[in-house]
């Protein structure tokens, strides 16, 4: 595994900080490549994967050339710099970076996506006519997108917040590096983070920002357009289960009594989890659900990958039945997957 590995010099572990919450931003870009794959936060974003879609407008298309999917593509760092409360506050802190970075960005862009659209180029040179185009279609997107769910969502980055102060006051910072996320190891004086390339940073009196991110499924730092004066930021995510996902969407739920459910894994894999309430086989479940049984099959395949269903031979054939999980999540009971 390749990794990016923050040494702490000792006045470092006293310069660590969380954010109060994620920076609209940063989550408005980062949650384009997982619109564009399924591959990318699984069954907790189908729903709302399925509702983005379908109020997406052409005029949208070229923030998914920005942030193309797939978790080994390069997002522009540019605009996942800033740490402000509003999206208007953020982009102003992008427009206003010094050309240094935009140059440092370019040249990352360059190199780890060779094909990239001619105007991303433009953009960084510092052509208006692409940051106004991009200024305006963020905004749009964003109120689709990102919007409809943030109340729900700055109060559960609040709520994983007080839980990590917590656990600095009762056990200490290291404690608090240690439990950030399953692939973030703390070896003292070594924080390490997976990284699409093997690199060391001395933080050497930065500090570090600890910056929570609902979108994004994996810890992500800046690397290659970091500001040196600043704190190095580290994202990590904040949702760890599928209650979070589930306490974020539910505002935002369609009318009925499985909205929030559907708002979660999508209406088709909600119609399919409440089928397999009494266990059944694929052909069963296709009809219960007025599906093929092609479709029920995939749908199954996605839940049974979650830790939602469970599926077993039977014959000449194969039985799917709730996991705990499933049941729980099913009844709104809010249960925990096991830690990874």
């Amino acid at each position: 595994m390749t990794l990016l590995r923050i040494h702490f010099a000792p006045d470092d572990l006293a310069r660590v900080r969380i954010a109060p919450s994620p920076d609209p931003l940063a989550e408005t870009i980062l949650s384009l490549p997982v619109l564009q794959t399924d591959r990318l936060g699984g069954a907790a974003l189908a729903g709302w994967r399925e509702r983005t879609r379908r109020s997406l407008r052409p005029g949208m298309r070229p923030l998914l050339d920005l942030a193309p999917a797939g978790a080994g593509e390069y997002v522009p760092e540019a605009f996942t710099h800033a740490t402000t409360a509003t999206l208007a506050g953020s982009l102003d802190h992008t427009w206003s970076l010094p050309r240094r970075q935009w140059a440092a960005d370019f040249h990352a862009t360059e190199r780890l996506r060779p094909r990239v659209p001619r105007w991303i180029h433009e953009l960084h040179r510092g052509e208006r006519k692409w940051s106004n185009l991009l200024h305006r279609t963020l905004h749009d997107y964003h109120a689709v997108a990102v919007a409809p769910y943030w109340a729900q969502l700055l109060a559960a980055a609040h709520t994983d917040r007080t839980q990590r102060a917590l656990t600095a006051a009762d056990a200490g910072v290291g404690a608090l590096l240690a439990t950030l996320h399953p692939e973030i190891r703390w070896a003292s004086p070594v924080l390490s983070v997976p990284c699409d390339t093997t690199a060391d940073v001395w933080l050497e009196g930065r500090g570090l920002l600890l910056v929570p991110t609902f979108f994004w499924p994996k810890p992500l730092a800046l690397l290659d357009n970091a500001e040196p004066e600043r704190p190095l930021v580290l994202r990590y995510p904040l949702a760890r289960d599928l209650a979070t996902y589930r306490s974020v969407w539910a505002a935002a739920a369609p009318a009925g009594p499985d909205g929030a459910l559907a708002s979660l894994v999508g209406t088709t894999r909600a119609r399919v989890l409440q089928a397999v309430a009494t266990p059944a086989s694929t052909t069963e479940l296709a009809r219960r659900t007025h599906t093929s049984p092609a479709t029920a099959s995939h749908h199954t395949t996605v839940l049974r990958t979650a830790g939602l269903l469970t599926t077993e031979r039977d014959g000449t054939g194969v039985r799917h039945a709730l996991t705990p999980m499933g049941r729980a999540l099913l009844h709104g009971t809010g249960m925990s997957p096991p830690a990874s």
